[in-house]
Parts: C-alpha cells; sequence; structure tokens
C-alpha cells in the first residue's frame, strides 16, 4: 500500500516540525503550507489524502477555508477534491467551536496542544472512514480494478500484473489526468523513506505498458516529455 500523503496547513513551525518528526517512519508523507494561499498552489498541483487545517491562520481562518474547500469547484478542481477528509487543529476547546468546526466540513477536530500519537490515530481512523465510504472498485475505459481482491481485468478479461505494477496502476488509476514526475511518482508509489533510481520508474512503466498493450489499453499511460507520466482516458 503506498504512503498517504499529508498537507499540514499550520504558521507555527515548532508545531509543523513536531508532526513532521512524528511522521518520521510512518505510513504518511507530510507536504506543508503556511497560509491558504500556499494551500491551494499545493492543493491544486496534488491534492493530498487528508489535510491537517489550524484554525488561526494569517489572512483567513482555516473555518472559512474548510468552506472554500467544501465549494464545489470553487478552486477550479475536481470534484474528488472537495472530498478530501479535513482534521482541525486548534486551542478552541469550547463545544459551540467545535461544533462550529465540523459543521463547516471538519471530519475530526484536534485541541492543541495535542499528542502525536493521538493525532496519528485520529489520522488513520479518519482515512478508515474515508476509505471505507469510498467503493473498492475503480474503473477507467475498459479497464476495472479492485483494491480488496487486488485484482485488475479488462473488459472483464484478467489482467496479470506485478505487485509493483499493480500499485502503480492503482495509484494512476486512482490519481487520472495528472502529470507526476518520476520523483511524485517515487514518493507516492514506493514510498518517501526507499531509496532507488528515479529511472527505476521508467522500468516499471514499460512493464505496465507491456501487459497493458496485452489487451491494448498501452496508451492509458502516456509520457509527458519533459515532465512525467499521465494516466488518461483521452487522445
Amino acid at each position: 500500500m503506498s504512503k498517504k500523503n499529508i498537507l499540514i496547513i499550520e504558521d507555527e513551525k515548532p508545531i509543523r516540525e513536531m508532526v513532521r518528526f512524528s511522521f518520521f517512519n510512518s505510513d504518511f508523507i507530510l507536504d506543508e503550507a503556511e497560509d491558504v494561499n500556499q494551500a491551494r498552489e499545493k492543493i491544486l498541483a496534488h491534492p493530498p489524502d487528508l489535510i491537517l487545517l489550524d484554525w488561526m491562520l494569517p489572512g483567513m481562518n482555516g473555518v472559512d477555508f474548510a468552506k472554500e474547500l467544501r465549494s464545489k469547484n470553487t478552486l477550479g478542481i475536481d470534484s474528488e477534491a472537495v472530498k478530501i477528509p479535513i482534521i482541525m487543529l486548534t486551542a478552541k476547546s469550547e463545544e459551540k467551536d467545535k461544533i462550529k468546526g465540523l459543521n463547516a466540513g471538519m471530519d475530526d477536530y484536534v485541541v492543541k496542544p495535542f499528542s502525536t500519537k493521538e493525532l496519528i490515530a485520529r489520522i488513520h481512523a479518519v482515512l478508515r472512514r474515508s476509505s471505507d465510504a469510498q467503493l473498492d472498485t475503480v474503473k477507467i475505459g475498459h479497464l476495472e480494478l479492485n483494491e480488496e481482491s487486488q485484482r485488475v481485468t479488462c473488459s472483464g478479461k484478467q489482467v496479470s500484473l506485478g505487485p509493483l505494477e499493480f500499485k502503480l496502476l492503482s495509484y494512476f488509476m486512482h490519481h487520472p489526468e495528472r502529470v507526476y514526475s518520476r520523483s511524485q511518482i517515487l514518493d507516492r508509489v514506493w514510498g518517501g523513506d526507499v531509496y532507488v533510481e528515479e529511472r527505476t520508474v521508467d522500468v516499471h512503466i514499460r512493464r505496465l505498458r507491456k501487459v497493458l498493450a496485452e489487451h491494448k489499453q498501452a496508451n492509458l499511460v502516456q509520457t509527458i516529455r519533459g515532465s512525467g507520466y499521465r494516466f488518461s482516458a483521452k487522445e
């Protein structure tokens, strides 16, 4: 299973550093933003699997930004991106504040100062709920991939893939129509703590294409010269 990408939107550097340190050797890759402007850019470029959002931020508070994220197409992103789980980080502990945050679209609420162990447990719980709420099967074109059974079919016929090729295809199918560099693919599929050559991605892309070619689907994995790769059913 590839590591989950977590975006923390927090203007206090010590808190970001504490969370980054707690993620060492965890199931998560941390990205950081100091304010909502940086956060918008990062979400537009690569929507994370979960957002840790501070309530008190410069320029726009976290509650208003959560409402913005939950508004379809406000950021010009696809409808799936507005479903990104959000955990609010705040010093506000009164019930009325928690209700305000939850009504803004938060999935959970962690009060500062917090235990990093509790935070990680909350992240796992929110991601698990989010995952359970989604279908195990994703379908693009003639390809259908089922995470639970680890099976891929093309027009009903079995597609035989190795473990890494399955992970690679799974990531692509869950994140179509976006261009990823080799280093980004390594981080998201292999994990940030695995040190392998970037060209390793090319090797597995070729293997994946070879298998897909047997089912006349190799064109789904597209090379974007100078940038990386994109998975798309569009020509």
